[in-house]
């Protein structure tokens, strides 16, 4: 499904705590060749002469997201993801989708690597100790984009799980590099010390109550936000201890199709492609079309823990795929209709899921009424419209209004 942080913000943030008020040191800077030249090493490619850069404030960073978010950013693609996270189930229906994602990724952003513009910038309100690895994560981007062009890759799926696939890609490599930069600093590697991988890992998620807007935010925000680190981290690690120096760029040569494949890597390296079940018929006379796309395993683990737990959250683990697509009424904005259909393992976890779909239209519902219900069929009415969710062999699909 539609993904801001890939889709409006066209940057790449490395996430850090910003501890200290203390203005960046220049003398940073002068680093930047001797780091390039040993993420060189990592990888193979060759570094770029000079990658330009500057400090830049929490205000600039700000008004630098707002004038972004307007260059690129129609109303209708905005307003198309917010009706989509909302009508899903995974943000509430008051969520302002534009200032809160300004307000995240000014609050969570230590530095960026703008590939518009191929200028690296780092805030002047971190402390020196959090400045040196937020540089190296920047320059891997400004590295990167030496062998391919950063803004065409991303912008290439735009509308799906495959582009939080593809920005797994590039800030798991990104954090991956910094990582091996920091333990080859100390004689070690990542590839001969693979525990350190879940550490740093852990370490990357752990923030709790540093931001208060990260914290407030809903779960699915949150989390979309960290996987790219996080999870890629962990897919960058089993690319390189497979197919070594040859996999920075596999990587980008042959992307990942779904977060399932950077979830799970051997189904990234074996090629399991996700499958596209047909969607429910209905009627959408006096609607019109306004998105559509895939909900992937990671949006499925996020749905699932939301309205049921941690136990109900491992069954995204049997996605084979899914897609969805949403009308709204010509005259009344204010009613949207969902297509929604999904692909499992097999016939029990899509009976488990089409059990747990009741728990998430309950949750995401002020109003839920259950007028029948089978082994295979839910009908009942949700929020004053109608819903009908069924189960057929491997699929669950749901028709809402």
């Amino acid at each position: 499904m539609p993904r801001l942080t890939t889709i409006l913000i066209p940057l790449l943030l490395w996430l850090a705590p910003a501890p200290a008020q203390q203005s960046a040191k220049p003398e940073l800077f002068e680093e930047m060749d001797g780091i390039l030249a040993e993420l060189s090493k990592f990888t193979g490619w060759k570094a770029p002469r000079k990658v330009d850069s500057d400090t830049i404030t929490k205000d600039g960073l700000k008004q630098f997201l707002e004038d972004r978010m307007k260059e690129i950013v129609k109303p209708e693609e905005l307003h198309a993801e917010e009706l989509s996270l909302k009508k899903l189930g995974l943000v509430p229906k008051t969520f302002d989708l534009r200032k809160t994602t300004v307000d995240l990724l000014t609050e969570q952003a230590a530095a960026f690597y703008d590939y518009r513009k191929k200028k690296l910038f780092i805030l002047d309100t971190n402390a020196t100790i959090t400045q040196k690895p937020v540089l190296v994560h920047e320059l891997a981007h400004a590295l990167a984009d030496t062998q391919v062009s950063l803004e065409k890759y991303i912008f290439k799926s735009r509308s799906d799980d495959s582009a939080l696939a593809r920005q797994a890609v590039m800030e798991g490599q990104a954090t991956w590099l910094m990582s091996e930069y920091i333990m080859s600093r100390m004689g070690g590697s990542l590839t001969k010390s693979p525990e350190m991988v879940d550490v740093m890992s852990r370490m990357a998620g752990s923030s709790a109550g540093a931001f208060p807007v990260f914290d407030s935010v809903p779960l699915y925000l949150r989390e979309s936000l960290m996987f790219p680190y996080t999870k890629g981290f962990a897919f960058q690690q089993a690319v390189v201890l497979k197919l070594g120096k040859e996999g920075f760029l596999e990587v980008f040569r042959n992307p990942p199709r779904s977060s399932q494949q950077i979830i799970h890597p051997d189904k990234y390296f074996d090629k399991i492609q996700p499958t596209k079940p047909p969607l429910p018929k209905a009627s959408t006379k006096g609607y019109t079309g306004v998105v559509e796309g895939t909900v992937g395993e990671f949006d499925h683990e996020i749905l699932f823990r939301q309205y049921g737990g941690e136990a109900d959250a491992k069954l995204a683990r049997k996605w084979r795929g899914a897609e969805f697509r949403i009308f709204e009424n010509k005259k009344d904005k204010s009613r949207a209709v969902l297509l929604y259909a999904s692909d499992w393992q097999d016939e029990k976890a899509a009976r488990d899921v089409f059990r747990l779909y009741k728990k998430v239209l309950q949750g995401k519902s002020k109003t839920f009424t259950l007028d029948r219900e089978s082994d295979s069929e839910m009908e009942g009415t949700i929020d004053g419209g109608r819903f009908l969710v069924r189960l057929q062999s491997t699929l669950v699909s749901s028709v809402e209004y």
